[in-house]
């Protein structure tokens, strides 16, 4: 990662609500979740959810699909490892096996292996 793309990125989760928003995508796992469920778990309203994906997805945090008349989100588990490896390279002196942060791997959906 580039340094440009962590201070991108950082900058996009340095807001209360969308780093809750993201919180709650990385929860939700690679499937994502509608729109209007985040916003209503999250009590917010729909333009303002709207500013914060536009921002998220601006700095590569999340990525959206259709479904239906549905705007499925979901975290970009990529771009946030990324981050977390950027941050955390020079770590220990180097050594970066004794102290960086396990990768995230999130668990395959339900869903996908129903239709596999």
């Amino acid at each position: 990662m580039e340094k440009t793309d962590a201070v991108a990125s950082l900058a996009a989760l340095a807001q209360d609500n969308r780093l809750d928003v993201f919180r709650l995508l990385v929860r939700a796992g690679p499937e994502g979740m509608p729109a209007g469920q985040v916003a209503t778990t999250l009590n917010l309203s729909p333009s303002a959810l709207t500013f914060h994906f536009d921002r998220l997805r601006d700095a590569g945090l999340v990525t959206v699909r259709r479904e239906g008349r549905s705007m499925i989100y979901a975290a970009q588990y990529q771009a946030m490892n990324a981050l977390l490896g950027f941050l955390t390279e020079n770590c220990c002196q180097g050594n970066v096996e004794q102290c960086a942060p396990a990768i995230c791997k999130p668990a395959k959906s339900k869903r996908a292996k129903a239709t596999a």
